[in-house]
């Protein structure tokens, strides 16, 4: 199922926005592509990112794949249960799977994401 209230990229990575921050991760789409993940390169807190681009980096059984920014901003906060345990991403890739959390977003860029109905029809088509 894809949560209505998030906005996703068509990297499949997911933002909610609350505030003047935005949590990032990655779609369930995403995690069940590449299967058991075993490792997350987590961005530097402090580090600047443009919109789309890299922001980190997963590694699973099947491949490494990078991450990128949904939206421009600073990152803010890092999810640290990720270093222990990177599958928390395929148990809830929604919920505790975030990956980092980034401050002083620009909020015009979220008109180039794509909506949950949009998102759908993205990856029923691949």
């Amino acid at each position: 199922m894809i949560p209505k209230n998030l906005k996703y990229t068509e990297e499949h990575e997911w933002v909610r926005v609350e505030d003047d921050s935005a949590t990032i991760g990655i779609s369930d789409y995403a995690q069940e592509a590449l299967g058991d993940i075993t490792f997350v390169e987590l961005p530097e807190i402090g580090k600047q990112v443009a919109q789309f681009e890299d922001l980190a980096v997963i590694e699973s059984v099947k491949a490494a794949s990078d991450i990128y920014a949904p939206l421009s901003g600073k990152v803010l906060e890092v999810n640290p249960a990720l270093e222990e345990a990177p599958e928390t991403i395929n148990q809830d890739c929604y919920g505790e799977g975030w990956i980092c959390k980034l401050s002083g977003i620009v909020e015009t860029e979220m008109e180039k994401l794509l909506s949950a109905e949009a998102y759908e029809k993205l990856i029923a088509s691949e």
